[in-house]
Formats: C-alpha cells, sequence, structure tokens
C-alpha cells in the first residue's frame, strides 16, 4: 500500500514548493477546466512561454483524465498548471470546488504535480484579445478556452522565472 501511494502526484497552492517538486526541465501543461470542455496550452521545454495546444470536449472524467495523461506522455510533461476560478472578491464557489476535485481526481492516476493557478479574468482577457484580433464570434467560441489556459499557463510560466 505505501508503494501505491508513492506514486501519487501532489497538488500544490505554493509556486515557489511546485517549482522545486518539477525540477530544471520539461514541459508544463496549463488547463482551463470548464463544464464542457478543456482548454489546454503548452509551454516550450525552457518554461518561458506558454502556447495554445487543444480544447478537449469533456466527456467522462476516466476518458478525460486518459487523454490528458496521453498528451503528457508525447509531450514530455513535468507537470499541470490547473486553473482555479476563484471569485473576484477572492471567495470561492462551487467550480472552486469541482476543479479542486478533478485535482485529487487526477492526482489518483498519476505521479505528476498540479499547481492550482489562480485564473481570475483568463478567459474575459482572452475575449478582449480575440476581439481585438477582430477574430469572429464563431472563431472565438473554438479557441477561447485554450487561450485562457495559454494565460493561465504564462502567468505562472512568468511568476516561476520572476522568483
Amino acid at each position: 500500500m505505501a508503494n501505491a501511494k508513492a506514486t501519487l502526484g501532489e497538488t500544490f497552492d505554493a509556486i515557489a514548493a511546485f517549482a522545486g517538486r518539477i525540477g530544471g526541465t520539461g514541459r508544463l501543461i496549463g488547463i482551463d477546466a470548464g463544464t464542457k470542455t478543456l482548454g489546454l496550452a503548452l509551454s516550450d521545454v525552457t518554461r518561458t512561454i506558454a502556447s495554445p495546444l487543444v480544447v478537449l470536449r469533456r466527456k467522462r472524467f476516466k476518458e478525460d483524465a486518459a487523454e490528458l495523461l496521453r498528451l503528457a506522455g508525447e509531450h514530455a510533461i513535468a507537470g499541470f498548471v490547473l486553473g482555479l476560478p476563484t471569485n473576484l472578491d477572492g471567495t470561492t464557489g462551487p467550480r472552486v470546488q469541482a476543479t479542486r476535485a478533478f485535482a485529487r481526481n487526477l492526482n489518483a492516476l498519476t505521479p505528476l504535480p498540479i499547481l492550482l493557478w489562480d485564473e481570475r479574468l483568463s478567459t474575459a482577457e482572452a475575449e478582449r484579445t480575440l476581439i481585438a484580433a477582430d477574430a469572429s464570434r464563431k472563431r472565438r467560441a473554438e479557441v477561447i478556452d485554450k487561450l485562457a489556459a495559454t494565460i493561465i499557463l504564462q502567468g505562472a510560466l512568468d511568476r516561476m522565472h520572476a522568483n
């Protein structure tokens, strides 16, 4: 039983602890977990730049997790940065609870660590960026989740490099 527990992942709220756990190599995947989709972003190997990766239509958790772990293996991921949808006033609601549950369930399947990153206004920022780029409403709907994931991941990368 102790061996099984050793293979479980960890969830971090503090970026310094997360950065210490992931070491200096390996890409990161940023996740914007919505009720209908998972927007994903990928860092470069130097963990300097985040780029949009893909939007996954949510199915059952096991299927979502299997696809996430497949992508993690394909891209030699060192960890995940999961957007935590905290309210503007800093309080938490049902979406935060659902996101924390998602992290706990994913931790049970992989030793890869997860950073919970405050994502306040990431979707609004993604929307403004797409409107400024004159993207059509249809195009915005197609890419907003992976752009929000990119903003979440870039924020975490910037903070890691600042420390």
